[in-house]
């Protein structure tokens, strides 16, 4: 009883710039981030509360306040692109997700993303990834796995041996042109990628010091740039912050420079994004690789996701049964089929077989985090044999790639 009095009290409204500190006190607490933390980053004093002025403008923020104007819960949604399946679509990236401890359990972040995935459906955000906190609570409002983040270790006597490759490679500024020219190939072309503009770059650098990082850029014969490391060195160690190459030249010419670190070196650390171990293209192929899921995505409007989506041949009809614990347009039935032009429509009046799932396993499934008969086999998915098969014909294969982080 005294919880519901409190949350009367409250009130939801959007978090302008008025309330920068509020916001950055708010999430610094939550985050527990350090001042030395901030230090390592490479801010100085003042430099974070500015860096976030471009959120609060950019983003749509909401939050709950008290009858005093002190924001006690908040939400953070990013307009974002990414490519799904060589589509690009507006994506609503949900971060800033905080609540002081006093005002727990009352259920203020539930409603706050009701909100939030009402605001995304309205801006056509059709699609929504995040970084969790916890897994099982975003995966209770929707959200499921879509991206696993792999770290690997290599010794010196692990490098790849030189190829001879007919390009080379240029030491940049990681802001360069190149590289930013690069990536946006890169990301128009790799399933899951986000599309980066200047706010995208940003972030991206947010918590680590650029200032200190460099980029490898692999340029082929005809000088056009194919690929880039962004690295630094420390304590006789090669860091690999994210390696991008939009061909096998590129890729070998950019291990040609980390072999050219071999005296200066004793391991290489490297993340992958792209959901497949590095041993593979290694002749030393016993090498320390660990894995971890790392961003999850939830559809936030199943009819027009569908409608959008890039299947793959034509669909022999059949209908989805969704349930959300959220998002109440999203439960109920979804057909799907596709008429001579192969153009693909969607109705709530069930067609052919159906195929019951919950939201989550939708997500991860279209996502192609994971193939339609690993989810019927774990029973995440019910449907009958040939209905699975067409799943697996018409769903594009491929783990999606996502290296940022919001």
């Amino acid at each position: 009883m005294h919880e519901n009095k409190i949350k009367e009290s409250l009130k939801i409204k959007p978090v302008s710039l008025k309330y920068l500190d509020q916001y950055n006190e708010l999430l610094r607490y939550v985050f527990q981030v350090t001042d030395r933390e901030l230090e390592e980053s490479g801010y100085e004093d003042g430099e974070l509360r500015r860096s976030k002025r471009p959120i609060l403008q950019e983003a749509d923020v909401f939050g709950w306040f008290t009858h005093d104007d002190e924001l006690v819960s908040q939400i953070c949604i990013y307009p974002c692109e990414v490519n799904i399946h060589s589509r690009i679509f507006r994506m609503g990236g949900v971060t800033g997700v905080g609540t002081y401890p006093e005002f727990a359990g009352m259920g203020l972040m539930n409603d706050l993303i009701r909100l939030a995935l009402q605001k995304m459906r309205k801006a056509e955000q059709y699609v929504s990834y995040l970084y969790p906190y916890s897994i099982p609570y975003y995966r209770r409002k929707g959200w499921e796995i879509m991206s696993d983040h792999i770290t690997f270790t290599l010794k010196d006597t692990e490098i790849p041996e030189t190829v001879e490759v007919p390009g080379h490679v240029e030491r940049l500024p990681v802001g360069d042109e190149d590289v930013k020219g690069t990536y946006d190939r890169f990301a128009r072309c790799t399933h899951g990628a986000l599309i980066r503009n200047d706010f995208e770059w940003m972030e991206y650098w947010r918590w680590e010091n650029e200032e200190e990082r460099t980029a490898a850029v692999y340029y082929d014969a005809k000088d056009t740039p194919q690929g880039f490391l962004l690295y630094w060195v420390e304590e006789d160690v090669f860091h690999i912050r994210e390696m991008v190459y939009l061909t096998q030249e590129a890729r070998k010419g950019l291990w040609n420079f980390i072999r050219a670190h071999y005296s200066m070196i004793d391991a290489v650390k490297g993340h992958i994004y792209t959901g497949e171990p590095l041993a593979f293209l290694l002749d030393e192929s016993q090498i320390q690789e660990t894995i971890e899921p790392y961003f999850m995505a939830r559809i936030v409007d199943v009819a027009q996701f569908l409608r959008l989506y890039p299947f793959e041949g034509s669909i022999r009809p059949f209908h989805f049964v969704v349930t959300d614990p959220m998002a109440e347009w999203n439960n109920g039935i979804f057909s799907v089929a596709t008429d001579r032009e192969g153009t693909v429509s969607v109705t709530d009046e069930p067609a052919g077989k159906a195929v019951e799932l919950d939201i989550q396993t939708l997500s991860a499934m279209l996502m192609g985090y994971k193939r339609p008969s690993y989810l019927a086999r774990i029973e995440r998915l019910h449907t009958d044999k040939r209905t699975l098969r067409l799943l697996e014909e018409i769903i594009p294969d491929g783990q999606p790639y996502f290296s940022d982080y919001f």
